[in-house]
């Protein structure tokens, strides 16, 4: 088989960035095409050290700095991409990766990290946080998400297969398209964690300092608790986090993955305040032996278990997670480290490269033979 492998942007080693890394080593002889490649040579370690084949938007002014700027352009970007001499496509999604143009002969197989999420259900809470709710701007604005929603539903037409990396996520690929998806959980590396290291006196956030990321409602938190807290990220939100933080509350901003492992083994218990699509982090603070305290929605649900392996509180409130770091601290729970572990492992690497590679093996057989692939 002749495969190409699609994704929105190569920018940085992040978690659909993992996901891509894993089909590239599952099948290294794949092409690869991405809207935009702005990779350093130091980063280029994760796709193999290829040279993606990139579209016009990587050559637009301030493309390197500002390439998100060009969102309207993009699905006709992913559509010049000829990958008309490939058997199989698989398209690594959460824009308009899977927006790509195949034949009735090639299998086109998308994992979707999540459909774009400020197009669907999460509108009206970007153009907020945006400062887009009024004005010319705002109806631009609007104007093109309407024109985003369109071209997406009619796009997800292009998928043979659908391969959710949530079934939070196969619920909003269901809400948006109509159409099924199989459930394989991305890739998250549970080896480089020593579960076992003893355990200080101190709470854990990683994240990055973005709104959705809620890094603020952590802080207002532990500023009412005064229990020690080590953030670690940086963003758009640091000065308005960093003016909010109190003195039993560290701010490292960004860290070495290194740094991370070795304070993920030692905390106490790790925060994850977001509603995720998945979300790697509690997925590896278990793995290195941290008890999670998650926002009980998204992906949290699917990774955490409420009274085994942490603690899921229901409402994205301060007050709620307060509650549930004090039952936590009074020792209302009984968390194994075992149990932690054995969590963890069931998103590891090996587990998705066998799903992976079972799930495109067979699709590619039943679309042979004719057979229907949902």
């Amino acid at each position: 088989m002749r495969i190409a492998v699609v994704h929105e942007w190569l920018t940085s080693h992040a978690g659909s960035e993992k996901v891509v890394e894993q089909i590239l080593q599952l099948y290294p002889e794949a092409d690869l095409f991405s809207l935009v490649d702005f990779l350093s040579p130091e980063q280029r370690h994760f796709v193999g050290h290829r040279s993606a084949q990139t579209s016009f938007i990587q050559k637009l002014p301030f493309a390197k700095r500002a390439f998100r700027q060009y969102l309207p352009l993009m699905p006709l970007a992913v559509e010049q991409f000829d990958l008309s001499g490939y058997d199989v496509v698989i398209s690594s999604n959460h824009a308009v990766a899977k927006g790509v143009l195949t034949a009735p002969h090639q299998l086109h197989i998308s994992y979707v990290h999540t459909p774009i999420r400020y197009a669907w259900d999460l509108q009206h809470q970007y153009l907020q946080q945006a400062g887009l709710e009024q004005g010319p701007k705002s109806v631009l604005t609007r104007l093109i998400l309407h024109y985003l929603r369109l071209w997406d539903s009619t796009s997800a037409n292009r998928v043979d297969r659908f391969i959710a990396n949530s079934n939070f996520i196969a619920r909003r690929i269901w809400r948006a398209y109509r159409r099924p998806a199989k459930v394989i959980y991305p890739p998250v590396d549970v080896s480089r964690f020593d579960w076992q290291q003893p355990r200080e006196n101190f709470y854990l956030t990683v994240s990055r300092f973005v709104p959705y990321k809620r890094v603020d409602l952590t802080v207002k938190a532990f500023n009412q608790l005064g229990l020690p807290l080590v953030v670690i990220g940086d963003g758009s939100d640091w000065e308005r986090i960093k003016a909010m933080a109190g003195q039993n509350i560290r701010l490292l901003g960004k860290q070495t993955d290194a740094v991370v492992t070795d304070y993920m083994q030692r905390c106490k218990g790790f925060i994850f305040p977001a509603e995720e699509d998945f979300g790697i982090t509690p997925v590896e603070a278990q793995a290195a032996g941290a008890p999670v305290i998650a926002f009980g929605r998204g992906g949290a649900t699917e990774t955490v278990i409420h009274g085994k392996t942490g603690v899921l509180f229901p409402e994205q409130t301060v007050e709620s997670l307060v509650q549930a770091i004090q039952s936590f601290e009074m020792g209302m729970y009984e968390l194994k480290l075992e149990i932690l572990r054995q969590q963890a492992e069931q998103f590891s690497i090996a587990h998705f490269q066998t799903q992976f590679c079972n799930c495109v093996e067979q699709t590619h057989t039943a679309f042979l033979q004719g057979n229907p692939l949902e």
